[in-house]
């Protein structure tokens, strides 16, 4: 069993730092391509302003001359999902079952470990850069599709943008997710709710050492419960 959760922009760097791994080829490719853009090319590339375009640039340089700072995945990410996830006292139980179920998708890194070093960065799946003449999507698909072999059930936490990296063959094992909120009798769906459901919801799994569907269905946490009316078999819907 995997949990599949994406990166986010947000990002902290105060965290104690750890060695880096040398970058897979398919990295190394991405990081290329994206290191011979200009600070001002970023700037539109990313859509950011010029302060943070140097920024980016100099975390690309430094990615690619081997002097940039790596940090675990899990706690670079500081996204609101994430810093609804336990992530702090974490018991060996809790540290172990991150470890052996929990993956992070990245545009830059591929599909890693939760704990895996990896440097600051910007980059998903939305930004039209191409590797060797491929989308991104395209370039990543086979090693995320050999990311998940053998894999029979996943637990994907991601946005459309990051799922559909994986071929229809991986996607079709997935279990989806849908977190709503009960307002004056109707139920919503918006950003800022998901993201935070998701958080509480990995800390629910980890918590309760969860690694099948049936146990999921009992879950309750930060108010949401399972709603067996509104869930299909490979969609698990939530209600708060």
């Amino acid at each position: 069993m995997k949990i599949l959760i994406p990166t986010a922009k947000e990002m902290n760097t105060n965290v104690p730092s750890l060695e880096a791994n040398p970058l897979r080829p398919e990295s190394q490719a991405v990081l290329e391509e994206l290191a011979t853009y200009s600070v001002q090319e970023l700037e539109s590339f990313y859509k950011i302003s010029a302060e943070k375009a140097q920024e980016e640039y100099e975390r690309l340089q430094a990615l690619k001359n081997g002097t940039v700072n790596s940090y675990p995945a899990l706690y670079l990410f500081d996204g609101l999902m994430y810093r609804n996830i336990k992530r702090d006292n974490l018991s060996k139980v809790e540290q172990a079952y991150l470890e052996k179920h929990l993956m992070i998708t990245s545009a830059l890194y591929g599909v890693i470990p939760a704990f895996a070093p990896i440097a600051p960065h910007r980059l998903d799946f939305l930004m039209k850069l191409k590797v060797a003449g491929k989308s991104l999507k395209s370039h990543w698909q086979s090693a995320y599709e050999e990311s998940l072999n053998g894999e029979e059930l996943i637990f994907s936490l991601l946005s459309s943008e990051f799922e559909t990296v994986f071929p229809k063959e991986v996607r079709e094992k997935m279990v989806t997710f849908k977190f709503m909120e009960e307002r004056d009798g109707k139920l919503k769906i918006h950003s800022t709710i998901s993201k935070k459901a998701r958080g509480a919801f990995l800390t629910a799994l980890l918590e309760n050492q969860v690694t099948s569907v049936e146990e999921i269905k009992k879950l309750s946490f930060a108010g949401f419960h399972y709603r067996e009316d509104l869930s299909t078999g490979k969609e698990l819907a939530f209600v708060k």
